[in-house]
């Protein structure tokens, strides 16, 4: 059963908060009254309550929904894995008194990680939004100045190359027809391991490309042939395992394993069309030359990874998601989205301006981005909704506009624009978002938008200590 807050605190929470009172952050004490707003805790309660139908009001009592919460912003405040949070939290008496655990036990870190699944993009969202409206309220956020810019999150993958991405499915499909074999024993299909085999043609291939020799391009073609070949027979096999299964040939001894048996069946169905696709993407490549081969896929474990060019001298290419974070005063995040196919930075701009509109009740005086936002359209139609000053660098080599550009007001806002390139090296380095550590989409979205929340935390808190202190 959950609770929204904890219903009666321990003697011990007493003496743990009064020892703790001098040792926190500036911050804290400012994130611990935006925490206990009612709006807030509420959000991450209804998604906790959906897990299972009677969540609420059966099962023995569970960590209340403010917890969950904080637990969570303090491992995204500090770029922790689930164990180290759990490690941590149980040794510091602040980390304890702030995430609202006092003198109780702490959680374990696979519950911490369910709690994790539980509150989705939808729940942080309204955590997000709600943290940005209280930053308002209290002066933090005025919203006379806005800047935006993109970046990529990149997805928790290897470098993607052909040979990689086939030796990545045939391990998956091997591994799952392995537990299969164990769980219905050797009837039906027999298993033919072939994993030394691909090993031996992904070491051909790595031998052949490091020369660019003539000779060795054809010793290339070959050993991707005996790749394909291999990963083909591979595939075929997994095809009649999971036919097996679906017809009863290949069953459990009892009901409990049948369920496993019926789940490794449903990671074989999901991972054989990945790997179809990675054989027809490198046959493409290696025979025919063609590197845009539709529905390409970057990783067999996250196919929506998008390879994305920045025009980075030292990355050229990032696999991962766009994301926009979008700023006012005081460093405040106050929208950011992760987009499922990477948009035009120039089709952002307008969207921003009517999200911050929205957002803070007013239009910015300001607007800043680099030049990637600039079109003439884009220009107009924010001078169209009030805006004042579009400080967006072109690349029109008029005289006039070059004036325009040199003018003390451009300079100024450009040099502010250039926050936002602090504020994206910020959350990489302090909140991980360089690398997302969460599967699929959803997780992204989960990953970006906690480690957004905790930066606001952070920034809102000490815009709020330096206000007392005036």
């Amino acid at each position: 059963m959950i609770e929204m807050r904890r219903a009666q605190l321990k003697f011990r929470d007493h003496w743990v908060a009064e020892e703790v009172a001098d040792l926190r952050e500036d911050w804290m004490d400012h994130a611990d009254r935006i925490l206990d707003d009612d709006a807030i805790i509420t959000a991450v309660y209804e998604a906790l309550g959906k897990r299972h139908p009677k969540s609420r009001s059966r099962g023995r009592r569970g960590a209340p929904a403010e917890m969950v919460l904080r637990l969570l912003v303090l491992k995204h405040a500090r770029n922790w894995s689930y164990e180290v949070l759990e490690r941590e939290v149980r040794a510091n008496l602040v980390y304890r008194d702030f995430a609202r655990v006092g003198g109780g036990k702490m959680p374990d870190a696979k519950t911490m990680g369910r709690w994790g699944l539980a509150v989705g993009p939808e729940a942080i969202k309204q955590v997000h939004e709600r943290m940005v409206t209280i930053a308002r309220d209290q002066g933090v956020v005025e919203g006379r100045r806005m800047r935006v810019d993109t970046t990529v999150v990149e997805t928790n993958v290897h470098y993607p190359t052909d040979s990689s991405l086939l030796g990545d499915g045939v391990r998956v499909l091997i591994r799952t027809m392995k537990k299969i074999t164990e769980i219905t024993g050797q009837t039906g299909t027999k298993l033919r391991d072939r994993s030394r085999s691909v090993k031996l043609r992904m070491l051909d291939i790595a031998r052949a490309a490091r020369s660019k020799a003539k000779q060795n391009s054809a010793k290339l073609k070959g050993a991707y042939g005996r790749l394909l070949n291999s990963t083909s027979r591979v595939v075929g096999q997994a095809k009649q395992f999971s036919g097996e299964i679906a017809a009863g040939v290949k069953r459990a001894a009892n009901p409990l394993a049948q369920l496993k048996l019926d789940g490794q069946r449903q990671q074989i169905e999901q991972m054989l069309p990945r790997v179809k696709q990675v054989m027809k993407q490198t046959r493409a490549r290696i025979y025919r030359g063609d590197t845009r081969s539709e529905g390409k896929l970057l990783s067999v474990f996250e196919p929506s990874t998008e390879v994305i060019r920045k025009g980075k001298a030292g990355k050229p290419n990032e696999f991962g998601k766009m994301v926009k974070l979008q700023e006012a005063e005081n460093q405040i995040v106050i929208d950011f989205e992760v987009y499922d196919k990477r948009p035009n930075d120039s089709d952002l701009l307008v969207p921003a301006i009517e999200i911050h509109q929205a957002t803070l009740c007013r239009t910015p005086h300001l607007v800043a981005a680099d030049a990637a936002f600039y079109s003439g359209k884009n220009e107009a139609t924010a001078k169209a909704k009030g805006v004042k000053r579009v400080c967006i660098p072109s690349s029109t080599k008029s005289a006039e506009r070059r004036r325009e550009q040199k003018k003390r007001w451009f300079r100024n806002g450009q040099k502010w624009r250039t926050g936002c390139e602090g504020r994206i090296s910020v959350v990489k380095r302090r909140h991980g978002l360089n690398r997302c550590r969460y599967k699929g989409q959803i997780g992204m979205k989960r990953w970006v938008g906690l480690g957004v929340i905790a930066d606001n935390l952070i920034n809102i808190g000490r815009a709020m200590e330096k206000q007392a202190a005036q």
